[in-house]
């Protein structure tokens, strides 16, 4: 429980940083010297946005607390008997060319 603990931790101090960049971001585009700064912070925006999602990435690798680990989905049977052919009778044989001719 404690890792779930920690990655929420992470979570919000992450997201209190994007917000902050943002502020900062404001701050100097509306200061005089916001040019080779602004560069800079927008640099600094997008090093805090793939952080942001590096911890999203790393919270859905790690599984839920109560999940069972290596549990596979259900899977689904597909039965091997043949489909309706009344199912293809309004689609055209689209691709695969003339009836009466061979492929070049």
């Amino acid at each position: 429980m404690a890792l779930h603990d920690d990655l929420t931790a992470v979570q919000r101090c992450v997201d209190d940083l994007v917000r902050t960049v943002g502020k900062l971001e404001q701050q100097v585009s509306e200061s005089a010297q916001g040019g080779l700064a602004g560069l800079d912070v927008r640099r600094v925006r997008t090093d805090a946005d793939h952080l942001r999602e590096s911890v999203a990435l790393l919270r859905a690798a790690i599984p839920a607390p109560g999940a069972v680990p290596g549990k596979r989905p259900d899977l689904v049977t597909i039965p091997d008997t043949p489909y309706d052919s009344s199912l293809w009778t309004d689609s055209d044989d689209e691709g695969l060319g003339a009836h009466d001719r061979h492929a070049p």
